[in-house]
């Protein structure tokens, strides 16, 4: 079967129009996640950014070491015309697993759902590979199954399965605070890469 982690695959999706986990603003779990963060130095990255309305939040409350990558240049276009001062050099348009850098903090919202399940313990494996000693994979995934996808749902136990490969810490909790439509389908999720 053929991934469906391809640009042209995606750019279509946006060009057509079929964004429907785009809710066109920040998930309300990460922008309260991000609301309590102090050091606004930090490097923050955000995988399969989509329109990136994270990024925009984060750029606009102080953050201005954020990136974000996405395989479709569409998103990364959209961002730009929202916040037309968020830096070029940090939009990146390319494949998150072939990335080389270091972040203090990647935050997940909507790849992990995204990419076929069968590329989640290489996600897993490669978040944990971006961050520094002491960094943060922190986000917001389904706990509940769909039919067919993306998005592809899955359970607490299946993705601990995944992170507790590469992470000595990893916690989940239920969404205590999620949109209206994904009330008690989303867990918010920590994996430290140190204790």
């Amino acid at each position: 079967m053929e991934s469906k982690l391809n640009t042209n695959y995606w750019s279509k999706r946006y060009q057509n129009n079929e964004t429907a986990w785009d809710i066109g603003a920040p998930s309300t779990p990460l922008k309260e996640y991000i609301d309590q963060l102090e050091n606004k130095n930090i490097k923050i990255l955000i995988p399969g950014c989509g329109n990136a309305y994270e990024a925009q939040y984060l750029f606009e409350n102080g953050f201005k070491n954020v990136f974000v990558i996405d395989l479709s240049p569409i998103p990364l276009q959209n961002l730009k015309k929202r916040v037309p001062n968020f830096p070029d050099n940090q939009l990146l348009e390319g494949d998150f697993f072939e990335l080389t850098n270091q972040f203090d903090l990647i935050l997940e919202q909507t790849m992990f759902c995204a990419i076929d399940p069968s590329l989640r313990l290489d996600y897993a494996k490669k978040t944990s590979e971006l961050l520094v000693d002491k960094g943060k994979l922190v986000g917001v995934l389904f706990n509940r199954e769909f039919e067919g996808g993306p998005p592809f749902g899955g359970t607490i136990d299946e993705y601990f399965t995944y992170f507790s490969n590469y992470f000595k810490k990893v916690e989940f909790s239920n969404c205590y605070n999620s949109i209206n439509p994904r009330i008690g389908s989303e867990v918010f999720f920590k994996c430290f890469n140190s204790i």
